[in-house]
C-alpha cells in the first residue's frame, strides 16, 4: 500500500495540495491527514479529482509514529514533528516506511510525504 500523508495550512488551495503531492512522487492509493483536517474542502476536492479515499488519522495515532522531520509548530499542534509523515506512516500501517522526507509545495502552504508497506 502506498499512501500520501498531507499537511496544510487553512488557507491552502487544492492546487497547493496537488503540488505537494506531485513533488512527493504521487502515484498513491489514498490520502491521509489528521482527523481535524480530513474534511477540508480542498483536500476533498483533490481526493475526488484523483479518485482516492481520504483517511482520517486520530491524534493518538499521529503522536505514536516516529518521523524524521521536526517542525515546532506542528509539534505544538499535533504532538508529532511532521503531520504529513506521521499521517502517511499511520495510514499505511505497521512496517510502512517513508519513501523520503516530507516535501513542501512551492507556495509553502502544503506538505506531503509518501509511505509504503510492501508486506500485504
Amino acid at each position: 500500500m502506498r499512501v500520501a500523508g498531507m499537511g496544510f495550512r487553512k488557507a491552502a488551495s487544492a492546487a497547493s495540495l496537488a503540488d505537494a503531492l506531485t513533488r512527493a512522487g504521487g502515484n498513491v492509493m489514498a490520502l491521509a491527514t489528521a482527523q481535524d483536517k480530513a474534511g477540508a474542502p480542498e483536500l476533498i476536492a483533490l481526493a475526488q479529482s484523483l479518485g482516492l479515499p481520504v483517511i482520517a488519522i486520530a491524534p493518538d495515532d499521529l503522536a505514536a509514529v516516529q518521523v524524521s522531520t521536526h517542525s515546532p509548530r506542528v509539534i505544538a499542534l499535533y504532538n508529532t514533528g511532521s503531520l504529513a509523515e506521521a499521517a502517511a506512516l499511520a495510514a499505511a500501517g505497521p512496517g510502512a516506511t517513508l519513501t523520503g522526507p516530507r516535501v513542501t509545495s512551492a507556495d509553502g502552504m502544503a506538505t506531503a510525504a509518501i509511505a509504503e508497506r510492501t508486506d500485504e
